[in-house]
């Protein structure tokens, strides 16, 4: 075998498993080769000097709204991806809904993958759905490929896609325990809520999705992770006052794991506006003292890693000239700012690119089973790179966003850490603003895409 590289990436600041140092990386094909001392450039190897400016692995986004086939004015998978791109992301999991067939037959991940061809600028892998109706497509499905099945314990916001109760999750449990494959849930039960509140302003709209919701609902999944043992995630933890019983499930070694959102670990209910039905999603953004609490549970390693959970819409779905946050549709659309949006949080709370780094690319990997390929500056993955400047700024216009439609609660904003080029699989596919390569992203399968 020829271990000669191709090609080499140094920098005075590369991420890597073991920290962060300065190294040059060999890449051979889309692969990583080596990682070597600054200076151990093998003779008459080209290589890329990125001096000073930070070389990670690219992110793994595992909770993305793309909403096509069907809804592809909301989103596609080519805004979608470049915006990922652009971002810094390398990877991302697209989610079973939004879309038209929503994802709970094999059929419907075939429309979906077919709808990617020549439009994938990152990789990307799909969960399945799993609705009441759709519980015997679960063998095939995971079958198929699909790297988990996405569930709502409350409305979701779309009839095709409706919840499911405690007694569908009994049936399905067993079977994803079978397939090895995990359950990700929207943790929300709903009760009954009297409120008077005015639906115009952000503290009538947190009422009527109190944290009660979201507890009980945890409470209830950690039981049935008990009793089955499977895989139980839950997706976009908003509320903190459950992190001690989700702290002591992992205690019990149950198979439980968590993720947050940028939403809810940069904004606070209390600087939201009345009207602005921007920052409008469920489950709600919340107080600045459960937003700490939230970045008390990353650090402790309760919560396992960030995704941007980007559910985009059309503007007129948003109602902002109406104001009305009952009637808007509930999403934030944030997937090629994820990167900037928390590392501006981490400067200002003493976590390091390290700490970035396993959040938001190597545990979000692990999830998804892909860690052996993805997510780190380790010989053998992928060479998917990003380099950027942690101390530069820039203030978010509409005219920078790559992603379909602008409509964006950060929009001027003042966020940190600029991508300056992302590498996909050895090529570099995004520099300075500009895309250099026509789509050539993969479609990522449990089985037979590794």
């Amino acid at each position: 075998m020829d271990y000669t590289p191709d090609f080499a990436i140094s920098s005075q600041r590369v991420v890597t498993p073991e920290g962060e140092n300065p190294a040059t990386i060999l890449i051979k094909g889309e692969k990583i080769l080596d990682v070597v001392g600054y200076q151990n450039i093998p003779e008459g190897c080209h290589t890329e000097d990125l001096g000073n400016d930070v070389v990670m692995p690219g992110l793994v986004d595992a909770h993305v709204h793309i909403n096509e086939p069907g809804r592809t004015d909301w989103e596609g998978f080519e805004t979608a991806t470049k915006a990922a791109a652009s971002g810094g992301i390398t990877t991302l999991v697209d989610m079973p809904l939004n879309c038209i067939p929503v994802t709970t037959t094999v059929d419907a991940l075939h429309q979906k993958i077919s709808s990617t061809r020549n439009k994938l600028y990152v990789d990307c892998g799909f969960y399945g759905g799993l609705i009441p109706e759709c519980i015997n497509e679960i063998e095939p499905l995971a079958e198929a490929g699909v790297l988990g099945f996405k569930t709502f314990m409350s409305h979701s916001g779309i009839h095709e896609f409706p919840k499911i109760s405690e007694k569908d999750l009994e049936n399905a449990l067993p079977l994803l325990a079978q397939q090895g494959i995990p359950l990700l849930a929207h943790a929300e039960l709903e009760s009954c809520i009297q409120t008077e509140k005015d639906p115009y302003t952000y503290n009538g709209y947190l009422a009527t999705r109190p944290k009660s919701w979201e507890n009980n609902a945890i409470k209830l999944l950690i039981k049935l992770c008990r009793k089955f043992q499977t895989p139980v995630h839950i997706v976009h933890l908003s509320s903190a006052d459950i992190l001690p019983e989700i702290a002591q499930a992992r205690s019990e070694g149950l198979p439980l794991s968590v993720e947050s959102c940028p939403h809810y670990l940069h904004l606070t209910a209390e600087n939201i506006s009345d009207g602005d039905t921007r920052f409008k999603c469920a489950p709600p953004i919340r107080e600045a003292e459960n937003r700490l609490k939230l970045w008390q549970g990353l650090q402790s390693g309760i919560i396992d890693f960030i995704t941007s959970d980007h559910s985009p819409c059309t503007p007129e779905l948003k109602k902002l000239s109406e104001g009305n946050f009952n009637h808007a549709w509930g999403g934030i659309s944030s997937l090629q700012l994820n990167l900037s949006i928390i590392w501006t949080e981490c400067r200002s709370r003493g976590f390091s690119r390290s700490h970035l780094s396993n959040w938001m690319s190597l545990a979000p990997a692990k999830f998804i089973g892909m860690d052996h390929q993805k997510g780190q500056i380790s010989p053998g993955c992928d060479a998917d790179l990003i380099c950027w400047d942690p101390d530069a700024s820039f203030i978010v216009k509409p005219s920078m966003i790559n992603f379909k439609n602008k409509l964006t609660p950060y929009e001027d904003e003042k966020l940190f850490g600029v991508v300056k080029k992302t590498f996909l699989r050895g090529e570099k596919v995004y520099e300075n603003g500009k895309f250099l390569k026509a789509p050539f992203g993969k479609t990522l399968m449990r089985k037979n895409g590794n």
